[in-house]
């Protein structure tokens, strides 16, 4: 299981997360910010939970490029 969090709150709008993870990420054009893909919300943490660990690579990818740390993986 692969575990992905965004904190969207927190979000700067820089767009690297879609840069390195188009297929977790894309950016709202409503107010700028990151939104990740398939998630649900619980007060202000959008959640991803999947069996793909494909995702695991880019997903890091975009967990390093983000200036403002509100990204987060976990396998299991």
């Amino acid at each position: 299981m692969v575990i992905v969090t965004l904190q969207r709150d927190k979000c700067i709008g820089c767009n690297y997360c879609v840069e390195m993870a188009p297929g977790l990420f894309q950016m709202s054009k409503k107010d700028g910010k990151s939104v990740l893909l398939k998630s649900i919300n619980a007060k202000g943490f959008y959640t991803l939970k999947s069996t793909d660990h494909t995702l695991v690579e880019n997903g890091e990818l975009a967990l390093k490029a983000c200036p403002v740390n509100i990204i987060t993986i976990k396998e299991t």
